[in-house]
This record gives structure tokens, sequence and C-alpha cells, in this order.
């Protein structure tokens, strides 16, 4: 799914100017109901990409280094969950998400200070653990699972 953040789409681009009021930015936003926002797993702003970027001659991360470590994370949570009759990280029970995401206090602390100052539902407390322990996986960070 994508959707800009406000109906002119510049609301927050650092070269263009938002046309829209602050009224505007919210009726546009509350198209999309909270619930069904709040079951979207990763929100991440994308920015323009600039000219130079594009025509840069420096080789970006070509897609079968990509596709190989999709690979690769894809069977180390298969490994892990296989006893668990269970193939990937988003199907992780809270139980299993206690054994798995094991975090330190650092990472417990940013965790908590997210959750109050966002308002995160136990859903969204949930997911970012997944979503962590999936880019430990694609990271290949055995030892450090979930450092937020």
């Amino acid at each position: 799914m994508a959707m800009n953040l406000c109906s002119c789409g510049y609301h927050g681009d650092p070269e263009r100017e938002c046309r829209c009021t602050p009224q505007m930015i919210v009726r546009y936003r509350s198209k999309i109901s909270g619930p069904l926002m709040d079951r979207i797993d990763i929100h991440i702003a994308v920015p323009a990409v600039k000219y130079r970027e594009i025509s840069s001659e420096e080789p970006a991360e070509g897609s079968d280094s990509i596709r190989r470590r999709v690979i690769e994370a894809r069977e180390r949570q298969l490994a892990r969950l296989r006893p668990h009759k269970l193939f990937c990280n988003a199907q992780l029970s809270q139980k299993l998400i206690k054994k798995y995401c094991v975090r330190d206090s650092d990472a417990e602390a940013l965790l908590e200070s997210a959750f109050r100052r966002l308002s995160l539902s136990a859903r969204a407390y949930t997911r970012i653990l997944k979503v962590a322990l999936t880019i430990a996986d694609l990271e290949y960070s055995e030892e450090h699972y979930c450092q937020l």
C-alpha cells in the first residue's frame, strides 16, 4: 500500500511547499481508518529521488544479491520455526515472540518510550518485534535479535 501524506503530495517535502491546510491534511488522512492503519506492518516515508541519484554511475545492490539475502533469511526463519509448525515471523505467538525476541535494556527502553509517545497498540507492539526479528534475519544477526 502506498499513499501521500496529503492530497497535494508535498507535505514534508524539503524542496516543494505543501498547499494543504492542516484541516485538509486531517481530512485526507482520515479517509483510511485507524484500525486499518494499525494493521500495516511498516510505515516508511519515501522521499522523491533526486536526478543525481538516478543518473549516478555508482552501482546499487543488485536484485540477485537482494534475492539471495531474502532467501537466506527465509531459510533461517523456516529452520527456527519448523518445530512450531510455522513458516514465517508474522505467525509468531506471544509466547514465541518472548522466546525469540530477546531485548536488552536499551532496546526495551526505546520500545517503551515509543509505545508511550506514539500511543501504540498491543498489535503494533507485537508487529514491531516481528519486523525487528525479520530485519535481524536479513542481517544474519543471530546474537542480536530484536535490537531495536
